[in-house]
């Protein structure tokens, strides 16, 4: 049986968050089996939590911000990325301000904080999201679909038109049952560039933006001393905020994922067009010896 995780005990990380640029603590707590993932927002006057799903998507501009119940978090794609990259079904995520931290602009300091604390298996069978048939989306020249696989594969295309990307591959396709996503993905980190910086501060983004936590380009190159972590680094890091937006599903998807230049507005549209087509997915769990060797390979037993 493939089961359901959460961690072993509570743990804790301070950092600023991306657009607001307001210093904020994150609190991870272990939660039962079957209870989902929740956002809680501490510093209201009355604590505030709601459980994530994709219809809590109401901002997708830069980033994934969700809100419920009187509450709002923004993005949260990161943190969701880590979460359904090392399994976790079911947390609770405590935060005294409005935008999970950015950390280093990646997933892999969430990654850390998970291993860190340890992952505790459950006695609850993991419930997948198996996809039945094809569901595409598009806008204005952009796309994304979601097709049947028994696994979880996803396969990204990228278009900008700046000189550094002559020199990073524009595509990539990965399948987590072969690659690792801690290995080949989580240290993906953010991009911008220094022409959109203004703007996006005058509309009160990026605020916290720097090159401690994010990639930053100028007219003609990387303005970061130590480069790039991958030679394949901006479509890693859509494949990492993919994986993110597409995990507020609440549940991890079986199928393939593809897209060309989306990003967290259309990856939620997909997901919300996916789940409104009651006869394009189901309902799948693994309770016997007849597991996948793909799932398998998909959620190896924690160190």
């Amino acid at each position: 049986m493939i089961r359901q995780r959460t961690i072993k005990s509570l743990v804790r990380a301070t950092g600023v968050g991306l657009h607001t640029g307001e210093r904020v603590t994150l609190t991870l707590r272990p939660a039962a089996p079957g209870s989902g993932i929740w956002f809680r927002r501490t510093d209201l006057d009355e604590p505030r939590e709601f459980r994530v799903s994709p219809e809590a998507v109401v901002d997708t501009r830069l980033c994934s911000a969700l809100e419920g119940n009187g509450a709002r978090v923004a993005t949260v794609e990161h943190l969701m990325s880590a979460l359904a990259g090392l399994g976790i079904d079911n947390l609770y995520i405590d935060l005294d301000g409005p935008e999970v931290p950015i950390l280093d602009g990646s997933a892999a300091p969430f990654v850390y904080l998970l291993q860190s604390t340890g992952i505790e298996v459950q006695h609850a069978a993991k419930r997948f999201i198996r996809v039945k048939h094809p569901v595409r989306v598009e806008d204005t020249g952009k796309w994304a679909e979601a097709t049947p696989h028994e696994g979880y594969t996803l396969a990204f295309r990228i278009d900008f038109d700046h000189p550094v990307f002559k020199h990073s591959a524009h595509e990539i396709k990965l399948d987590f049952a072969r690659q690792s996503y801690v290995q080949e993905v989580s240290r993906a980190r953010t991009f911008g560039f220094m022409r959109e910086v203004e703007y996006l501060r005058s509309h009160g983004l990026a605020l916290g933006g720097t090159l401690d936590n994010a990639i930053v380009m100028d007219e003609f190159r990387v303005l970061n001393s130590d480069g790039l972590r991958y030679v394949d680094e901006f479509v890693k890091h859509k494949v990492l905020d993919a994986v993110g937006d597409l995990y507020l599903a609440g549940h991890p998807i079986l199928g393939a994922f593809a897209a060309y230049k989306s990003g967290h507005g259309l990856n939620n549209k997909l997901l919300r067009a996916l789940l409104a087509d009651a006869t394009a997915w189901e309902w799948a769990e693994f309770k016997d010896a007849a597991v996948p060797q793909s799932l398998l390979n998909l959620y190896p037993l924690p160190a």
